[in-house]
């Protein structure tokens, strides 16, 4: 089964295939990157609104099973920011850190949490199930690790005593958000999709 992820990003689209490979499948899922043409404006003011937006967009390009995501850094004392302007909080990615931690400078509760909210189309252009996953963490106060992107270098798992860059990539599908949704998707096409 082929379906179009909604996204540009092929590092996203490989990501995500990895994490399924690493699942249990008697139907062979993979995910492919949509039309060249996919350029959605993500107006949406929560990650459900935009992973949607992104869904319907692919959908009308490809008019076949297309799953999207939005996903970002959510910081309580921040009041959820930068959210869903997590990709858009500054210019780069190190500059993005930056801001956050001269944001949270001097600052005691730094817990946070990555949310990743995933839309399933199905080809008659229907939303077919939607998911939200969650990793729960705090910010560290200097990035850490090489393995991650984005805010993965500052942001240290719970649970663990190593930052989502520091993380193996096998230890990163087990708790990242991205796939806890992922599973949750997948295990909705194995269990009602068959045939």
């Amino acid at each position: 089964m082929k379906i179009v992820l909604a996204s540009s990003n092929k590092h996203k689209v490989q990501e995500i295939n990895d994490i399924v490979a690493t699942y249990d499948l008697s139907e062979k899922i993979k995910f492919i990157l949509p039309p060249s043409e996919f350029d959605p404006i993500e107006n949406g003011k929560t990650f459900e609104e935009n992973s949607y937006i992104k869904a319907k967009a692919a959908w009308e390009l490809s008019k076949t099973w297309v799953l999207a995501d939005d996903s970002g850094l959510c910081i309580d004392s921040l009041d959820g920011k930068p959210g869903i302007y997590s990709a858009r909080y500054a210019d780069t990615p190190e500059l993005r850190i930056e801001r956050v931690l001269k944001e949270l400078d001097g600052t005691e509760n730094r817990n946070a949490h990555f949310t990743c909210a995933m839309t399933l189309i199905n080809p008659k252009g229907e939303v077919e199930y939607a998911y939200q996953g969650i990793c729960n963490g705090t910010i560290i106060d200097a990035p850490r690790g090489e393995n991650g992107f984005g805010y993965d270098p500052i942001f240290l798992v719970n649970g663990y005593t190593k930052t989502m860059a520091e993380l193996s990539e096998e230890e990163k599908n087990n708790v990242s958000h991205r796939s806890v949704a992922l599973r949750k998707i997948v295990e909705y096409i194995k269990s009602n999709l068959k045939g």
